[in-house]
């Protein structure tokens, strides 16, 4: 089973968009999560930091600047997903990733509170 850490810049990249308001609370994840055309696509106009950036794992011994590398993607390379954000802990919850499970979680604590969704 791959391992992962966590990538701290994406966590912060998650944050940011969350403060920015760069988020969409209802969408049906396994609709509108990017497929290899829209990463490939994105990868022809950004960086692969850029990309790095949408993914909260890291897979230990996988090469940078390969797709293997980046895992637990939490949006659709606009905006931030609740949906992605539960998919997330959700994985990696189940595969004991309690690193990357904790940031996601923390996350979407983070989310629910800008959106007014805590209590």
């Amino acid at each position: 089973m791959a391992k992962y850490e966590v990538n701290d810049k994406a966590v912060r990249r998650a944050s940011s968009l969350i403060a920015a308001r760069q988020y969409v609370l209802d969408s049906d994840w396994g609709q509108v999560q990017p497929r290899a055309g829209d990463e490939n696509a994105y990868l022809e106009r950004h960086s692969w930091d850029d990309y790095a950036g949408w993914h909260l794992g890291l897979t230990d011994g996988a090469t940078d600047e390969t797709k293997a590398r980046y895992a637990f993607v939490y949006g659709d390379l606009r905006r931030v997903h609740r949906s992605a954000l539960i998919a997330c802990v959700y994985r990696a919850s189940e595969w004991r990733h309690k690193a990357v499970e904790l940031a996601a979680h923390n996350l979407l604590q983070e989310l629910d509170a800008a959106a007014g969704l805590a209590e």
